[in-house]
């Protein structure tokens, strides 16, 4: 069985805070966010 994920929200999206390696956090239908260690936040979409 597939596993759930919950959409982001936004006070999730303003939270990310860099870390010392990048990071995704999922939205569960294919759109992430990639924070980078200097603290910019990509969207990807896959």
């Amino acid at each position: 069985m597939a596993r759930l994920t919950n959409p982001l929200t936004a006070t999730e999206i303003a939270k990310a805070k860099p870390r010392e390696k990048e990071y995704n956090l999922a939205d569960g239908i294919g759109l992430q966010l990639r924070v980078k260690p200097h603290g910019s936040k990509h969207w990807l979409f896959n």
